[in-house]
């Protein structure tokens, strides 16, 4: 039974090679995966690592939580189950669209048909 391992607080250079070879000293590395952003495609400084069991996945928490890699402490827990998002959009809670500018004064009186 493989085992996902969350593992952040990374240096922006560290690879998943890195990872895939500091973690083979734990034991059978299933799979590694950076997570990086959308918009730049630079890392944003966590990523997963899939253990191949889950006593090489306690073996490599107690050995690389706490471990100083590319001049970072890194942390190294259990991954916990990903949370469903709602599908949004954008639109804030009450159906509004986020990010306009806020109608004042003039502007709020002429929409309302109000004389001013």
């Amino acid at each position: 039974m493989e085992v996902r391992l969350y593992v952040g607080n990374l240096s922006y250079n560290t690879s998943e090679d890195d990872l895939r070879a500091l973690f083979a000293q734990a034991g059978t590395v299933a799979s590694v995966a950076l997570i990086k952003d959308r918009d730049t495609g630079r890392s944003k400084g966590f990523g997963f690592v899939e253990m191949g069991s889950v006593a090489e996945a306690q073996k490599a928490i107690g050995m690389f939580d706490g471990y100083t890699l590319d001049d970072r402490a890194i942390k190294v827990n259990p991954a916990r189950p990903r949370e469903e998002r709602p599908m949004g959009g954008g639109f804030r809670d009450r159906g509004e669209r986020g990010g306009g500018r806020r109608e004042r004064g003039r502007d709020r009186d002429r929409r309302n048909n109000t004389r001013w």
